[in-house]
């Protein structure tokens, strides 16, 4: 291998850092930018209206020239969600395994992106050669097949991201990690490791696989009507599970979800996924067989299940409903933000007649916890830390364990989305500031929804909305008709008669206070606003938004 000297390193995260989600970073390589992951983030709560949050790209598209490529670790879409929208505007290669470019090809045509895309597929021995540096892979262990890490190989040495991973001991082929490989990575010298942070606040390892698959089977024999197990669409290995649970206990299995069906078809035809074909039925078939005999795998419309499970205890569902006798197996854990709707979920169920498993053997996090993030740091050895992926206080416990494992603070640097980290002159450090953020998507609009969007939508939910209309003569601009004042969101009219005459008066106060030879539309309609603003207020102790309409006739 022949790697040119490298003088100049950075790496910069556009998302992943002080949050849950929305994985992209960039290292520099004097002047090469590898991208690694592009995902997103599902809205929080004040996010009111939006469906899904990928990263700023500004920076990435006013260095479009310098991209060598975008470089996936998995098939998650916290890391390959938000492509479509950024090779809309960037066109390079994408790099990842099969079963990685099948989900991001399935989730192109479902975002109907029509444009031709530079696909490569690498395996975990794949090596490729860049002017820069040269970048290998190594396999990882999560809860998707086909997850790697990715190496940068410098002249100072490898800049190791470790993408999502554990260390189950128990893992069967498809899922083992090549510890091996990840050994002589470090023997070889890493110059900086970025190693994923969600389970740095969680003590030990993370529970086994084989543990959940042992206690589904259970819940399964236990099981005296329908099982319905609800999981991500992308939890490939959970999936399995569910498959050789029914499989032991004699069950059928229905799929049933859009997201589902596609992820379940590309793993099955790749070999990802190893099933007895007699198991398998449609769901309109479910009726044909005793409760007994089924078994039913689900998710909603984003490939989460907390919504489908929502409409079947509703009986709302298109396909299935929950019926006395059930056991739902909920195989998952909420998006951020979502726990008040998953308990309000398991209480939907509970009164529709269903018994509901949650408990932590049926599902465990694809993520390691404390001793496997410390034994990550051993087999790489880095000499600077860096961690990513996880909110701010996961940060700091990473770093905190990087401390007990002899790391000083000079060597550890924890950065905000945005931050250029330079290594240079025996120094990791912040040095600079590129655009990064929140672009949001609503519907078919990307980033046209902005902060005061947000703030009006905000306040349109806590107070409602008051639209003053008021037609005036276009020679002396007295009342022609009006004032009419329409409520929304904020008083019941017909139980708030005096306060919406109260209200046309103080428009019409402010009308005729306005309309002398001085006539100004702006301060018109700014009075509308203040005087009836404070009415509203000192009667009703809320404050609606007030939308003035005059016009001329």
């Amino acid at each position: 291998m022949s790697i040119a000297k490298n003088e100049n390193i950075k790496i910069i995260s556009l998302g992943g850092q002080g949050e849950l989600g929305k994985n992209m970073y960039v290292v520099d390589v004097d002047g090469d930018l590898f991208v690694l992951d592009a995902g997103l983030m599902f809205p929080e709560e004040e996010m009111l209206g939006i469906d899904i949050v990928i990263p700023d790209i500004t920076y990435l598209k006013d260095n479009k020239q310098s991209i060598k490529g975008i470089f996936l670790s998995h098939g998650h879409e916290d890391h390959i969600g938000a492509l479509t929208y950024i090779l809309k505007n960037i066109k390079t290669t994408v790099y990842g395994t099969d079963l990685t470019i099948e989900l991001v090809k399935a989730k192109l045509r479902e975002d109907e992106f029509t444009d031709k895309v530079d696909f490569y597929k690498i395996e975990s021995h794949t090596v490729l050669q860049f002017e820069s540096a040269e970048v290998s892979f190594f396999k990882t262990n999560h809860s998707i097949p086909g997850s790697v890490g990715i190496c940068l190989h410098t002249s100072q040495g490898s800049i190791v991201y470790t993408g999502d991973f554990k260390f189950d001991q128990a893992a069967t082929e498809l899922y083992q990690a090549d510890i091996g490989k990840m050994a002589a990575i470090g023997e070889r010298g890493v110059l900086c490791l970025l190693s994923e942070s969600t389970g740095a606040e969680k003590p030990g390892y993370t529970t086994s696989e084989a543990v959940v698959s042992r206690e589904i089977s259970n819940v399964f024999h236990g099981a005296s009507g329908r099982v319905i197990v609800a999981c991500f669409a992308s939890n490939i290995n959970h999936i399995q599970h569910v498959f050789n649970a029914a499989y032991e206990n004699n069950r059928k299995v229905a799929v049933v979800g859009k997201r589902l069906k596609t992820v379940y078809d590309i793993a099955l035809k790749l070999g990802y996924l190893r099933i007895h074909d007699e198991i398998l039925i449609q769901a309109s078939e479910i009726e044909k067989y005793h409760a007994d005999e089924v078994a039913i795998l689900v998710t909603g419309g984003q490939g989460e299940p907390i919504a489908a499970l929502q409409k079947m205890a509703k009986k709302g569902h298109k396909q299935i409903n929950i019926v006395k006798g059930d056991t739902v197996i909920i195989a998952a854990s909420p998006v951020r933000g979502g726990e008040l709707t998953l308990y309000k979920t398991v209480d939907l169920l509970f009164r529709a007649g269903a018994h509901v498993v949650t408990n932590r053997t049926v599902f465990v996090p694809g993520h390691g916890s404390q001793e496997e993030l410390k034994m990550m740091i051993n087999l790489m050895k880095p000499k600077y830390f860096m961690p990513i992926h996880g909110e701010y206080r996961m940060l700091k416990a990473h770093a905190k364990l990087a401390v007990q494992q002899g790391f000083s603070n000079d060597q550890i640097c924890i950065a905000d989305k945005g931050e250029v980290v330079e290594i240079k002159a025996s120094k990791i450090r912040p040095t600079s500031k590129v655009p990064a953020g929140n672009t949001l998507i609503d519907g078919s609009g990307v980033g046209d929804v902005g902060n005061i969007v947000l703030r009006d939508r905000r306040l349109l939910s806590q107070d409602g909305i008051l639209i003053v209309v008021v037609t005036l003569h276009k020679s002396d601009k007295s009342i022609v008709a009006g004032p009419e004042i329409i409520s929304r969101g904020f008083v019941y009219v017909r139980e708030s008669e005096r306060l919406m005459e109260d209200s046309v008066t103080i428009v019409k106060e402010a009308v005729q206070k306005n309309s002398g030879a001085d006539f100004d539309w702006s301060t018109i309609k700014q009075d509308i606003r203040d005087s009836l603003n404070s009415y509203l207020y000192e009667k009703t102790k809320r404050r609606p938004m007030i939308l003035p309409i005059i016009m001329e006739v």
